[in-house]
């Protein structure tokens, strides 16, 4: 059997129904988040109180954990009606625009609370990036605030310099370097060997990073900065949205308002579960020293400036707009 014929008349067949005059309409979801993700409990309430407002009328299939489409490939599978609806990870995007990367800036939202006025500032933006590719972003969810993992007691920072630094992305990378950490990107899966050989020290990532990893094998210490909280999405092909009836376009709408909400409950109920796991399983968590937070606050000033040097205007105007409420 051809699996990949087999696969793509899957799809096929998928999109003829949701295109039809048929009384049941089918939708195709793609995520790359396990079920047991937050983010994918959030998507799966998402499409109860779609589904039920519909009355019948439409019926996702969520595919999630990247078992149809890869986290990278969802953006273009949505945009050319491959499927109808996915979930992205905006910062996967940073080399096409500034804005992708500008949550992942330390301290510029290290908090819920900036992170929430930050989103908002940035939404007019994303609506029109996202409309002239034909998609609408229906939902955000901010990932869990960030910490040290150290084989040490963390204060102000100062133990920091020439130490081996695990973080995952360009501006994580800068962050680490002005701190004085000789910071290395690595993929997730590689973290357990570098530990084990030496490559690395310390990490810089989230609770629920370091509960998948049981880095209480490896550091002693979880000091919880908070950071930056970078973005996921869920995203719809606007052409098979306009295609339902007026009312079930307002119902998904407002479901995936009501879903940014439950995201931000959620991922704080996360960041204290993931504290508490990584405490009961031996490790000392403690919050970031005020002389530290000064510290990445200090640096994501520097960085701000960085990312403007790059930024268009319009992205530059979001950025003001989100600093001005935090005046």
């Amino acid at each position: 059997m051809n699996l990949r014929k087999t696969f793509g008349a899957a799809i096929a067949g998928a999109l003829m129904l949701s295109t039809s005059a048929m009384a049941e309409t089918q939708w195709i979801m793609a995520s790359g988040y396990p079920e047991d993700s937050f983010f994918t409990q959030n998507i799966r309430m998402f499409i109860d109180e779609v589904e039920a407002a519909s009355d019948g009328e439409l019926k996702i299939d969520l595919r999630a954990n990247g078992e149809l489409i890869k986290l990278d490939a969802i953006r273009r599978s949505v945009q050319s009606g491959q499927i109808h609806l996915g979930e992205i990870r905006f910062g996967v995007y940073g080399n096409e625009s500034p804005m992708y990367t500008l949550d992942s800036l330390p301290n510029v939202a290290g908090d819920y609370d900036s992170a929430w006025q930050l989103m908002e500032a940035q939404k007019p933006w994303f609506d029109e990036a996202f409309g002239e590719g034909g998609m609408k972003v229906l939902s955000y969810a901010p990932w869990p605030g960030q910490g040290f993992y150290t084989k040490f007691e963390v204060t102000d920072g100062a133990q920091f310099e020439d130490v081996k630094l695990r973080i995952y992305s360009p501006a994580t990378k800068r962050m680490g370097d002005l701190l004085g950490f000789e910071a290395t990107i690595l993929p997730f899966a590689e973290v357990p060997q570098a530990f084990s050989t030496g490559l690395i020290d310390a990490l810089f990532t989230s609770g629920q990073t370091g509960t998948d990893i049981q880095a209480w094998d490896y550091a002693s210490h979880f000091t919880y900065t908070g950071s930056m909280h970078n973005k996921n999405g869920i995203i719809v092909n606007e052409r098979a949205l306009s295609r339902l009836d007026p009312a079930l376009q307002e119902a998904i709408i407002a479901a995936g308002e009501k879903a940014t909400e439950r995201a931000w409950e959620m991922s704080k109920k996360a960041t204290d579960s993931k504290r508490q796991e990584l405490s009961d399983a031996g490790m000392t968590v403690t919050d970031a020293s005020p002389e530290l937070q000064a510290k990445l606050s200090e640096i994501g000033s520097v960085m701000i400036e960085e990312w403007k040097a790059s930024a268009s205007e319009a992205e530059v105007a979001a950025l003001d707009t989100y600093l001005a409420t935090q005046q």
